[in-house]
Protein backbone atom coordinates (compact mmCIF):
# COMPACT_ATOMS: atom_id res chain seq x y z
CA UNK A 1 0.00 0.00 0.00
CA UNK A 2 1.29 3.41 -1.19
CA UNK A 3 1.62 5.54 2.50
CA UNK A 4 2.28 9.24 0.93
CA UNK A 5 3.00 11.02 4.30
CA UNK A 6 5.82 11.50 6.12
CA UNK A 7 6.12 13.11 9.10
CA UNK A 8 9.85 14.64 8.62
CA UNK A 9 11.67 18.25 8.93
CA UNK A 10 10.97 20.97 6.28
CA UNK A 11 11.78 24.59 5.88
CA UNK A 12 9.34 27.08 7.64
CA UNK A 13 11.51 29.51 6.29
CA UNK A 14 8.41 30.20 3.00
CA UNK A 15 4.97 31.97 3.15
CA UNK A 16 3.98 31.28 6.46
CA UNK A 17 7.09 32.00 8.43
CA UNK A 18 6.48 35.42 9.98
CA UNK A 19 3.21 34.41 11.23
CA UNK A 20 3.66 34.46 15.37
CA UNK A 21 2.68 31.19 17.37
CA UNK A 22 -0.77 30.49 17.32
CA UNK A 23 -3.08 30.68 20.17
CA UNK A 24 -4.67 27.19 19.87
CA UNK A 25 -5.55 24.09 22.42
CA UNK A 26 -6.45 20.63 22.43
CA UNK A 27 -9.30 20.80 20.31
CA UNK A 28 -7.43 22.51 17.59
CA UNK A 29 -4.73 19.54 18.28
CA UNK A 30 -7.36 16.76 18.20
CA UNK A 31 -8.89 17.99 14.97
CA UNK A 32 -6.01 18.64 12.80
CA UNK A 33 -4.43 15.05 14.36
CA UNK A 34 -7.87 13.67 12.50
CA UNK A 35 -6.70 15.61 9.33
CA UNK A 36 -3.12 13.76 9.62
CA UNK A 37 -4.79 10.55 10.04
CA UNK A 38 -6.68 10.63 6.96
CA UNK A 39 -3.90 11.53 4.85
CA UNK A 40 -2.32 8.96 6.41
CA UNK A 41 -4.61 6.09 5.22
CA UNK A 42 -6.76 7.68 2.56
CA UNK A 43 -4.72 9.67 0.38
CA UNK A 44 -4.31 9.11 -3.17
CA UNK A 45 -1.14 7.91 -4.77
CA UNK A 46 -0.76 10.62 -7.12
CA UNK A 47 -0.86 13.18 -4.00
CA UNK A 48 2.45 13.19 -1.51
CA UNK A 49 2.48 15.45 1.99
CA UNK A 50 4.88 16.53 4.12
CA UNK A 51 4.28 17.95 7.10
CA UNK A 52 6.75 20.00 9.87
CA UNK A 53 7.76 18.32 12.76
CA UNK A 54 8.25 21.04 14.70
CA UNK A 55 4.87 23.71 13.39
CA UNK A 56 2.22 21.10 13.03
CA UNK A 57 0.20 24.06 11.50
CA UNK A 58 2.29 23.88 8.52
CA UNK A 59 2.56 21.07 5.15
CA UNK A 60 3.46 20.96 2.19
CA UNK A 61 1.94 18.67 -0.76
CA UNK A 62 2.97 17.69 -4.03
CA UNK A 63 0.20 16.11 -6.61
CA UNK A 64 0.92 14.76 -9.76
CA UNK A 65 -1.37 16.46 -13.14
CA UNK A 66 -3.92 13.44 -14.11
CA UNK A 67 -3.70 11.71 -17.31
CA UNK A 68 -5.80 13.37 -20.28
CA UNK A 69 -5.46 16.64 -19.29
CA UNK A 70 -3.02 19.85 -19.77
CA UNK A 71 -0.97 18.74 -16.30
CA UNK A 72 -0.41 15.48 -17.17
CA UNK A 73 2.76 14.02 -15.79
CA UNK A 74 3.61 17.36 -14.12
CA UNK A 75 4.49 18.15 -10.38
CA UNK A 76 2.31 20.81 -8.60
CA UNK A 77 3.69 22.23 -5.09
CA UNK A 78 1.31 23.92 -2.36
CA UNK A 79 1.88 25.23 1.12
CA UNK A 80 -0.92 25.26 3.83
CA UNK A 81 -1.76 26.48 7.18
CA UNK A 82 -4.33 25.00 9.67
CA UNK A 83 -5.35 28.64 11.37
CA UNK A 84 -5.84 29.17 14.66
CA UNK A 85 -9.80 29.17 13.65
CA UNK A 86 -9.77 25.96 12.21
CA UNK A 87 -11.39 24.22 11.51
CA UNK A 88 -14.26 27.03 12.45
CA UNK A 89 -12.13 28.40 9.16
CA UNK A 90 -10.66 26.50 6.10
CA UNK A 91 -6.68 26.11 5.82
CA UNK A 92 -4.50 28.60 4.10
CA UNK A 93 -3.35 27.64 0.49
CA UNK A 94 -0.42 28.82 -1.08
CA UNK A 95 0.53 27.51 -4.73
CA UNK A 96 4.25 27.47 -5.91
CA UNK A 97 3.71 28.92 -9.29
CA UNK A 98 6.92 30.10 -10.29
CA UNK A 99 4.77 32.88 -11.69
CA UNK A 100 2.95 31.54 -14.13
CA UNK A 101 -0.75 30.96 -14.01
CA UNK A 102 -1.52 27.76 -15.92
CA UNK A 103 -4.87 27.51 -14.17
CA UNK A 104 -7.29 30.17 -13.92
CA UNK A 105 -8.09 29.07 -9.91
CA UNK A 106 -4.07 29.72 -9.39
CA UNK A 107 -2.77 32.65 -9.69
CA UNK A 108 0.58 33.31 -10.60
CA UNK A 109 1.06 35.50 -6.88
CA UNK A 110 0.29 31.99 -5.51
CA UNK A 111 -3.61 32.56 -4.85
CA UNK A 112 -6.08 29.35 -4.85
CA UNK A 113 -9.23 30.50 -5.68
CA UNK A 114 -11.63 27.42 -4.48
CA UNK A 115 -14.71 27.70 -3.19
CA UNK A 116 -13.63 25.21 -0.22
CA UNK A 117 -10.83 27.47 0.67
CA UNK A 118 -13.49 30.68 0.96
CA UNK A 119 -11.27 32.30 -1.55
CA UNK A 120 -14.12 31.95 -4.05
CA UNK A 121 -18.08 31.97 -3.60
CA UNK A 122 -20.11 28.70 -3.48
CA UNK A 123 -23.16 27.42 -2.39
CA UNK A 124 -24.21 24.02 -0.16
CA UNK A 125 -21.25 21.88 -0.22
CA UNK A 126 -19.22 23.72 -2.10
CA UNK A 127 -18.40 25.70 0.58
CA UNK A 128 -16.09 24.75 3.80
CA UNK A 129 -17.98 22.53 6.72
CA UNK A 130 -16.46 22.68 10.18
CA UNK A 131 -17.78 19.66 10.66
CA UNK A 132 -17.01 17.60 7.90
CA UNK A 133 -14.75 19.44 5.23
CA UNK A 134 -10.85 18.13 5.35
CA UNK A 135 -7.54 19.01 4.47
CA UNK A 136 -7.52 15.59 2.15
CA UNK A 137 -10.77 17.17 0.52
CA UNK A 138 -8.64 20.35 -0.52
CA UNK A 139 -5.71 18.13 -1.69
CA UNK A 140 -8.25 16.05 -4.03
CA UNK A 141 -10.81 18.68 -5.23
CA UNK A 142 -7.80 20.93 -6.09
CA UNK A 143 -6.43 18.27 -8.20
CA UNK A 144 -9.79 16.61 -9.66
CA UNK A 145 -11.63 20.02 -10.17
CA UNK A 146 -9.14 22.46 -11.00
CA UNK A 147 -6.34 20.51 -12.59
CA UNK A 148 -8.98 19.40 -15.03
CA UNK A 149 -9.53 18.26 -18.88
CA UNK A 150 -10.60 21.63 -20.07
CA UNK A 151 -9.12 24.10 -17.66
CA UNK A 152 -10.20 27.29 -19.72
CA UNK A 153 -14.29 26.80 -18.26
CA UNK A 154 -12.97 26.68 -15.06
CA UNK A 155 -12.89 30.50 -15.57
CA UNK A 156 -16.66 32.05 -14.34
CA UNK A 157 -19.41 32.48 -16.64
CA UNK A 158 -17.40 31.04 -18.99
CA UNK A 159 -18.96 27.03 -18.91
CA UNK A 160 -21.58 28.60 -20.95
CA UNK A 161 -19.72 28.59 -24.27
CA UNK A 162 -18.44 24.68 -23.60
CA UNK A 163 -21.38 24.11 -25.75
CA UNK A 164 -19.85 25.99 -29.03
CA UNK A 165 -17.48 25.35 -31.56
CA UNK A 166 -15.91 28.48 -30.70
CA UNK A 167 -15.71 28.09 -26.90
CA UNK A 168 -14.34 24.68 -27.62
CA UNK A 169 -11.34 25.85 -29.81
CA UNK A 170 -10.41 28.46 -27.16
CA UNK A 171 -10.41 25.58 -24.63
CA UNK A 172 -8.00 23.82 -26.57
CA UNK A 173 -5.47 27.06 -27.58
CA UNK A 174 -5.69 27.67 -24.10
CA UNK A 175 -4.38 24.07 -23.20
CA UNK A 176 -1.82 24.65 -25.71
CA UNK A 177 -0.30 27.19 -23.54
CA UNK A 178 -1.01 25.98 -20.38
CA UNK A 179 0.71 22.78 -20.97
CA UNK A 180 3.66 25.05 -22.33
CA UNK A 181 3.44 25.95 -18.93
CA UNK A 182 3.60 22.66 -17.28
CA UNK A 183 6.91 22.16 -18.93
CA UNK A 184 7.99 24.84 -17.64
CA UNK A 185 6.99 24.82 -13.88
CA UNK A 186 8.47 21.04 -14.72
CA UNK A 187 11.67 22.59 -15.74
CA UNK A 188 11.17 24.71 -12.16
CA UNK A 189 11.25 21.72 -10.01
CA UNK A 190 13.80 20.07 -11.69
CA UNK A 191 16.09 22.90 -11.15
CA UNK A 192 15.22 24.25 -7.90
CA UNK A 193 13.08 21.54 -6.12
CA UNK A 194 11.48 22.26 -2.75
CA UNK A 195 13.34 21.30 0.43
CA UNK A 196 13.00 17.47 1.59
CA UNK A 197 11.43 16.67 -2.34
CA UNK A 198 14.37 15.99 -4.05
CA UNK A 199 14.67 12.79 -4.40
CA UNK A 200 10.62 12.58 -5.15
CA UNK A 201 11.12 15.55 -7.62
CA UNK A 202 14.05 13.67 -9.23
CA UNK A 203 12.71 10.14 -9.13
CA UNK A 204 9.53 10.83 -10.52
CA UNK A 205 10.89 12.60 -13.61
CA UNK A 206 13.35 9.67 -14.14
CA UNK A 207 10.66 7.75 -14.57
CA UNK A 208 8.11 9.74 -16.38
CA UNK A 209 10.04 11.32 -17.99
CA UNK A 210 10.52 9.47 -21.84
CA UNK A 211 6.78 9.71 -21.58
CA UNK A 212 6.64 13.51 -21.34
CA UNK A 213 9.34 14.05 -24.25
CA UNK A 214 7.21 11.66 -25.85
CA UNK A 215 4.08 13.70 -25.20
CA UNK A 216 5.55 16.67 -26.51
CA UNK A 217 6.60 15.28 -29.56
CA UNK A 218 3.32 14.26 -30.19
CA UNK A 219 1.30 17.29 -29.95
CA UNK A 220 4.14 18.94 -31.84
CA UNK A 221 2.89 16.80 -34.51
CA UNK A 222 -0.54 18.44 -34.53
CA UNK A 223 -2.30 16.20 -31.90
CA UNK A 224 -4.28 18.03 -29.43
CA UNK A 225 -2.96 18.48 -25.86
CA UNK A 226 -4.03 16.30 -22.90
CA UNK A 227 -4.93 13.33 -25.52
CA UNK A 228 -3.53 10.12 -25.05
CA UNK A 229 0.06 9.25 -26.81
CA UNK A 230 0.59 6.21 -28.54
CA UNK A 231 2.91 4.11 -27.01
CA UNK A 232 6.11 4.39 -28.87
CA UNK A 233 6.76 0.91 -29.06
CA UNK A 234 3.90 0.19 -30.53
CA UNK A 235 3.97 3.06 -33.01
CA UNK A 236 7.60 1.60 -34.01
CA UNK A 237 5.70 -1.90 -34.92
CA UNK A 238 3.03 -0.32 -37.02
CA UNK A 239 5.84 1.28 -39.14
CA UNK A 240 8.09 -1.73 -39.49
CA UNK A 241 4.94 -3.73 -40.71
CA UNK A 242 3.68 -0.78 -42.91
CA UNK A 243 6.93 -0.59 -45.03
CA UNK A 244 7.57 -4.61 -44.76
CA UNK A 245 3.90 -4.54 -46.81
CA UNK A 246 5.63 -1.83 -49.30
CA UNK A 247 3.39 0.86 -48.12
CA UNK A 248 4.58 4.06 -49.86
CA UNK A 249 6.84 6.47 -47.95
CA UNK A 250 3.65 9.35 -47.27
CA UNK A 251 1.08 7.01 -46.31
CA UNK A 252 0.25 7.70 -42.63
CA UNK A 253 0.09 5.25 -40.02
CA UNK A 254 -3.81 4.32 -39.26
CA UNK A 255 -4.89 5.94 -35.87
CA UNK A 256 -5.50 4.16 -32.92
CA UNK A 257 -8.93 3.73 -31.53
CA UNK A 258 -7.19 5.97 -28.14
CA UNK A 259 -5.88 8.53 -30.14
CA UNK A 260 -8.03 12.12 -31.52
CA UNK A 261 -7.83 13.29 -35.01
CA UNK A 262 -5.41 16.06 -35.74
CA UNK A 263 -6.12 19.28 -34.57
CA UNK A 264 -6.36 21.08 -38.23
CA UNK A 265 -9.12 17.98 -38.64
CA UNK A 266 -11.23 19.85 -36.29
CA UNK A 267 -10.55 22.75 -37.72
CA UNK A 268 -8.44 24.33 -35.43
CA UNK A 269 -4.72 25.65 -36.69
CA UNK A 270 -1.91 26.36 -34.31
CA UNK A 271 0.36 29.33 -34.72
CA UNK A 272 3.24 28.79 -35.58
CA UNK A 273 4.47 30.01 -32.09
CA UNK A 274 3.24 26.76 -30.52
CA UNK A 275 6.21 24.56 -32.24
CA UNK A 276 8.56 26.60 -31.39
CA UNK A 277 8.24 26.88 -28.32
CA UNK A 278 7.49 23.22 -27.64
CA UNK A 279 10.66 22.66 -29.77
CA UNK A 280 12.87 24.90 -26.85
CA UNK A 281 10.85 23.27 -24.03
CA UNK A 282 11.34 20.07 -25.36
CA UNK A 283 15.74 20.77 -25.69
CA UNK A 284 15.70 21.88 -21.55
CA UNK A 285 13.55 18.95 -20.63
CA UNK A 286 15.87 16.38 -22.72
CA UNK A 287 18.67 18.08 -21.10
CA UNK A 288 17.70 18.20 -17.30
CA UNK A 289 15.66 14.57 -17.55
CA UNK A 290 19.67 13.13 -18.84
CA UNK A 291 20.41 14.55 -15.65
CA UNK A 292 18.12 12.53 -13.23
CA UNK A 293 18.70 9.67 -15.45
CA UNK A 294 15.52 9.12 -17.23
CA UNK A 295 15.46 6.64 -20.91
CA UNK A 296 16.10 9.43 -23.20
CA UNK A 297 18.29 7.01 -25.40
CA UNK A 298 15.85 7.46 -28.60
CA UNK A 299 15.47 11.02 -28.49
CA UNK A 300 18.88 12.06 -28.30
CA UNK A 301 19.43 9.44 -30.89
CA UNK A 302 17.60 11.63 -33.19
CA UNK A 303 19.15 14.52 -31.95
CA UNK A 304 22.20 13.04 -32.91
CA UNK A 305 21.27 11.99 -36.21
CA UNK A 306 20.10 15.61 -36.93
CA UNK A 307 22.86 17.15 -36.01
CA UNK A 308 25.36 15.10 -38.03
CA UNK A 309 24.80 16.84 -41.77
CA UNK A 310 25.38 19.90 -40.42
CA UNK A 311 28.35 19.34 -38.45
CA UNK A 312 29.79 17.74 -42.15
Amino acid sequence: MHIALFCTFFSTRYLFCSLTSLQTGKEWTKRIQHDWKLLENDLPASIYVRVSENRMDLLRAVMIGPQGTPYHDGLFFFDAQFPASYPASPPIVYYHSGGLRLNPNLYACGKVCLSLLGTWEGHGCEKWNSAHSTMLQVLISIQALVLNEKPYFNEPGYETYANNASGQRTALEYNDTTFQYSCRTMLYSLRRAPQHFEDLVAGHFRERGRAILAACKYYMEGNKVGSIVPDEDDEDKELESANAEGSSSSSAVKPKNNQVDLRAGAGVVRPASFKTNMEVLFEELLMEFNVKGADTKKFCAVKLKKSQPAAA
